[in-house]
This record gives structure tokens, sequence and C-alpha cells, in this order.
């Protein structure tokens, strides 16, 4: 039976505090529908590129969006490792919307499929690794850690999915994401994708757990700021048989809750621009172009007048609200001026 060892500390408590007040602000905020499916995309974005980014993916932000708008031709697997992840939070988000996910072992295994698929041999995709693996210092090359033997893995995951069914409702959702997190990395269950496979799952249980949030940020941005020092936190050094009876999870913990709300805190920057203060409450004018935008890419004051009775003084302005909001850009110049959804 998995049974982790950790310490509620007053660091620990104090986070799990503030991301719960943090939550429940963010929850009780409302916004029109374009501008929270923008918000989604710009996530999913963001998401991508930081858990792509973290195991070595060279593409930057700038082309992972690209890549997420129009889908290349010819893919190259740095390209595929973008759309695949993607595709696995678009899954995930359906999955939390519909409220059909259950932390199970096949729900990881369909992950770990939807993440290395067209990107490892056939045999190791969607299964648990059949052979010993070793982790690697991704600067130095030298081994670091010894994962568990491939005849123990599938009882190690069993117990891992079990003891977050027994526990929940029993200890804290963000204690139990936490464990979950470290312990898969600990396990180290497949040939490659593991990290990746870790953060998507880790992800959809705090949604599952009531972070409403879950479409709107990405924690993986903060593991990304400092790849190091994350891989120093979740991992362990030496052979997994010898530290087995001596893994703590609570410094882990208080890096993980630490890193909720350093994302959180930056999703809330971005919110008040949506805000319902008088200068950033948005008109049905102002949502009548966030949605003509969302469904043709693009809006020209030509296509705003077909839609409104307003004077062509009075659009001016309703497009420089929305510029001045930072939630629109304006492209061309002259007759040819038009507006879109902005990008960063």
């Amino acid at each position: 039976m998995f049974i982790p060892r950790y310490t509620i500390t007053d660091q620990l408590l104090a986070n799990i505090k503030q991301i719960t007040i943090l939550v429940q602000e963010l929850n009780n905020r409302h916004f029109s529908q374009p501008v929270l499916l923008e918000m989604e995309r710009v996530a999913r974005a963001i998401s991508t590129y930081a858990s792509t980014s973290i195991e070595g993916n060279p593409l930057p932000l700038t082309d992972v969006k690209k890549i997420l708008k129009s889908k290349p031709e010819n893919i190259r697997d740095s390209e595929r490792e973008i759309l695949n992840y993607n595709q696995a939070l678009i899954f995930l988000e359906l999955q939390r919307v519909r409220k059909n996910f259950t932390l199970t072992l096949r729900t990881i295994l369909k992950i770990h499929k939807q993440v290395t698929d067209g990107l490892l041999p056939r045999s190791d995709i969607g299964t648990l690794r059949q052979k010993p693996v070793v982790v690697h210092n991704p600067r130095t090359r030298k081994i670091v850690y010894l994962p568990p033997d491939v005849e123990i893995v599938q009882s190690l995951m069993n117990e891992l999915v079990e003891f977050i069914h027994r526990e929940s409702g029993t200890i804290d959702p963000l204690i139990l994401a936490g464990i979950f997190h470290k312990q898969l990395v600990i396990i180290h269950p497949f040939m490659d994708g593991n990290g990746r496979t870790t953060r998507l799952v880790t992800k959809a249980l705090l949604a599952n757990m009531g972070l409403d949030t879950f479409n709107l940020f990405s924690f993986e941005n903060y593991y990304n700021q400092n790849v190091t020092k994350y891989f120093q936190m979740v991992g362990e050094y030496g052979d997994y048989n010898d530290l087995v009876q001596k893994i703590d999870f609570t410094i882990w913990l208080e890096y993980f809750t630490g890193g909720i709300i350093d994302e959180l805190l930056r999703v809330e920057k971005l919110l008040p621009k949506s805000g319902t203060t008088p200068e950033t409450r948005l008109e049905v004018h102002h949502h009548a172009i966030l949605d003509f935008i969302q469904k043709n890419g693009f809006i020209f004051d030509r296509d705003y007048s077909k839609i409104t009775d307003r004077a062509k003084a009075t659009r001016v302005l309703d497009f420089q609200k929305l510029l001045d909001l930072g939630m629109i850009e304006r492209k061309g110049g002259g007759r040819s001026t038009y507006y879109t959804i902005r990008e960063d």
C-alpha cells in the first residue's frame, strides 16, 4: 500500500489557503464567451510551449502559436510534440466539461498515447515500460536516478491510483495532486513522455478536484521558468530501491503549491482587463465585435457598420476601448485597417 511521507508545514498550509482564496476570486469573475475562448486558447498555447520546452523542445512560444493556428504539412518531431500535447489538453478539457474524467491506469495510458503518438515505437506508446530505464542529468548526461524495476511498475501505478481514490475527501485536493505528480515521476512508468504525461494528468486532477480555472491557467509555465529547480524538486537522486523508504514529499508540496499561486496571480493580472468597472465594462456592441472576430478571425469597420447602427465616430471609440484593454490589435492601415484578437 502506498503511504507517502509528508508534513503539513506552516508554509504549505499558507499556500493552500492563498490558493483557495485566489480560486474563489477567479471563479466569481464573469466574462463573455468570446473572451473566455480566447483566454483558453492562449492558456493552452502557453501550457503546450512550457511543458514541451521543459523536456527540451526548441520551438519558441511564437512558433508554437503559429503551429497551433495552422498545422504544418510536413510535421517534424518537435512540431508533433506541440500538436500532441495541445490535443491532449483539448481532450482533458472536454472530459472536464462533460464531467467524464476519472483517474484510472487506463486513463493515464490514454494520455500517454496522445502525447507520444508518432514519436515512439508502437510498442512503447500508451503502455507501461517493459525495459529498465535510467534518468540522466540533462546537462551533464550523467545517470542521476534508477527508477523502480520493470516487474513492479504496474503494481506501483495501481497503488498510486488507489491512494488518490482512497484519500479523496480526506486529504486536501492540492496535496493529493502534488503527491500524484511527484510519485508518477518517481515511478517513471514509460520509456519516454513521463514528464508531459505527468503534468497533463496532474492538471486534470486539479480541475476534477475543484480548481475550475483549469482551462485558464498554465502551471507548467512556472516550472519552465526554472527547469533545473523543477527537476531538483520533483525528482530523486540515487537508486529507487535504496530511496523508497526515505522519500519525503514535504518540500516538493511547498514548491508545487507555490507554483500554482504564482500562475494564478499571473492570470489574475490579465483578468481585470475584462472586468466590470466603468472603464473596463464591455457593452453589447463590444461583444458584437469580439463575436465577429471569433467567428471570422478579423473585422473591418465596414463589417462592424453592418451589424450595428452606431455612427462612424462612435465605432472608432468602440474599437479604441478594446485596443486600450489589450483585447484586440490593429493591423493594416488606412482603408485596409482591420482588427484581430491580440496574440500576446
